[in-house]
């Protein structure tokens, strides 16, 4: 039977970062007076009201601040005792009087102080809510919880069992929305509840070993291909980022909204009948004077008809709404193999066009398909390298939290640039003698499959490629092996009627970092080998291509990602090419001549040593 989790995750923030500036606007800037705090509790008890009277419990996150307030902690208390709302710890909302006067500083994002400082925090944020309360929470939250900040909560505070632990697709993307002024780079990671690794958060733990010993949420659940594409913040189901993004008719309806509950419904056909959904609001979203050039009434008008949404699916038996303590048995019960992987299938919900993405994430990568190209990899992440990426001042990272990738089309091209081919991509070329089609270029649709033993088999719509002397008609299949981190591709002809000589290129293009500038790519190592020798060069920007005969592997070693990109399977010659500055990447490819049946080749990622 499909199982619809939802957490409602409400923060009484009473100096909220995006209400102060617009609150007190042409006053001086107090975080602490009256006016802000007392217009943000109401806006709490309003968001607390909206979900009760549609049957549905949330889940409190106490702010630093709000700890301050006796009010804002009779509330918590009451509506714990009353409707079962879980009152939890946040790790957001640390501005304010007290805070700023004993840390000396602006910053308010956890994920960015010193260690010393994450730890001083952390033991003075939980030990004033165990002061208020009486006991620490089992759950806590932020727009992004690094490995080394979740494992120290985890050991000093073992009750905490859940967390929101990242922003799905923060990066660039939400920087440039920002008039690049809020560096929140917390690309990478997955876009559902997942069990951090000890050694990165981004990462899902292999193994008992690996697990945190939380459950990790991510901090909204967001439109996987518009977010991707464009500002995740438009594309929410925080109803404000949906006003935000103007995605709302003249009578302030958002359908949009619904399709985009709908399709994480939807998600539960993939993952065993599991899916989940979230919103984690606080009050600076309905600021009585209005966001995102709309009025406080339909700020108000869209939460409501949020909560109504979710209160109608939850009568009709199609939402259990849980708080964040309850999601972490419900998940583990609902995964209890550290190797089941996440997928998702998505489709546009937002502009009417017929693309089709789909999402998978196990323990070893992150991956993305997109059928309009043809089902080539748009997106990669090598989570079996399990990087330790410490990030906030003192390291190399203070504030850039993304997980690398391998492969990235928008930051880095993809299909379409100058050069064509010359971005990162996984895809293949199909040639007859001079005439190439890149299946990158085929607009298609895919089914998704699980077989017996788990593998997760991408079906792709056969696509049909013309060339001067006739058609050929090709189906693609992509299989992601469960417990292995392999992906297999499969093309076959299904039609030949002209018997065209056909070359199949299976090729890899690759980087790495986590924005769109590439990093100095020195120190990467390529080799080609077959049974009889092996050839290697590193990458000095000197484009060279170096090709072997019935090549048993081309590879790529990467130091700077701890990674080693290989491809191999059946071909008649491996070859990769160096690639040079102005366009940098490299390219690993597999060819082999066909006229009818079948090319299978494989994509492997291992951890470098």
């Amino acid at each position: 039977m499909d199982r619809f989790y939802v957490n409602i995750i409400h923060r009484p923030e009473l100096s909220p970062e995006y209400a102060e500036k617009v609150t007190q606007q042409g006053k001086k800037n107090d975080i602490s007076s009256a006016e802000l705090i007392g217009e943000s509790l109401d806006v709490f008890k309003t968001q607390q009201r909206l979900a009760h009277e549609n049957g549905l419990k949330t889940t409190i996150q106490m702010t630093y601040a709000s700890m301050f307030n006796d009010e804002a902690i009779e509330e918590a208390k009451k509506d714990h005792e009353k409707y079962g709302d879980e009152i939890g710890l946040s790790l957001l909302g640390l501005p304010c009087k007290q805070f700023r006067e004993k840390y000396k500083t602006k910053d308010f994002c956890i994920w960015m102080f010193s260690k010393e400082d994450k730890k001083s925090i952390v033991d003075d944020v939980f030990s004033l809510f165990k002061e208020k309360f009486g006991f620490y929470p089992h759950s806590t939250s932020s727009y992004f919880l690094d490995a080394f900040t979740i494992n120290y909560i985890k050991e000093k505070y073992p009750s905490v069992v859940t967390a929101v632990a990242a922003c799905w697709e923060e990066g660039p993307k939400a920087y440039h929305t920002c008039n690049n002024s809020w560096y929140t780079f917390l690309d990478g990671g997955p876009w559902a509840p997942w069990i951090p690794s000890k050694k990165n958060s981004h990462c899902p733990a292999s193994s008992k070993e690996d697990d945190s010993g939380i459950v990790a949420i991510p901090h909204l659940s967001r439109d996987l291909l518009a977010c991707y594409d464009g500002n995740g913040s438009n594309f929410g189901t925080h109803p404000q980022n949906v006003v935000r993004g103007m995605i709302y008719d003249e009578d302030g309806e958002l359908p949009y909204l619904y399709n985009l509950i709908d399709q994480y419904r939807h998600l539960g056909k993939y993952n065993n009948g599991f899916s989940y959904n979230m919103m984690f609001v606080g009050p600076g979203w309905m600021n009585k004077a209005g966001r995102w050039e709309a009025p406080y009434s339909l700020l108000y008008k869209s939460y409501d008809d949020a909560m109504k949404y979710y209160g109608e699916l939850k009568k009709e038996g199609k939402l259990i709404d849980l708080t964040m303590e309850e999601l972490s048995t419900i998940y583990r019960e609902a995964h209890p193999d550290y190797q089941t992987p996440e997928r998702a299938l998505w489709k546009d919900i937002l502009y009417g066009s017929n693309k089709e993405i789909f999402w998978y994430a196990d323990p070893y990568l992150r991956a993305c398909l997109d059928f309009n190209q043809g089902g080539a990899m748009i997106d990669l992440r090598p989570y079996v390298a399990r990087l330790d990426y410490p990030v906030g001042i003192g390291t190399d990272h203070p504030y850039d939290a993304s997980y690398p990738y391998l492969i990235q089309a928008n930051y880095r091209a993809g299909y379409f640039t100058h050069y064509a081919g010359a971005g990162t991509l996984k895809s293949a070329r199909i040639s007859y003698g001079k005439e190439v089609v890149d299946l990158a270029l085929e607009r298609t649709m895919a089914k998704i499959e699980v077989s017996e033993k788990g593998d997760t088999v991408v079906k792709i719509d056969p696509v049909t490629l013309s060339y001067s002397d006739g058609e050929v008609k090709l189906a693609s299949t992509i299989t992601f092996e469960k417990g292995t981190g392999k992906v297999y591709f499969r093309r076959e002809i299904l039609e030949n009627p002209s018997n065209l000589e056909l070359n199949v290129e299976e090729y890899f293009v690759g980087g790495f970092g986590t924005t769109e500038y590439q990093a100095d790519m020195r120190g990467i190592k390529m080799s080609v080998e077959n049974d009889m020798e092996k050839k290697v060069i590193p990458f000095e920007y000197r484009c060279r291509e170096i090709r072997l005969d019935k090549a048993l592997c081309v590879k790529a070693t990467i130091p700077q990602v701890s990674t080693v990109v290989e491809i191999g399977g059946e071909n008649d010659y491996g070859e990769f090419e160096e690639g040079h500055a102005f366009s940098p990447s490299y390219r690993l490819s597999l060819f082999k001549k066909l006229r009818k049946g079948v090319s299978e080749t494989w994509l492997n990622l291992k951890k470098a040593d």
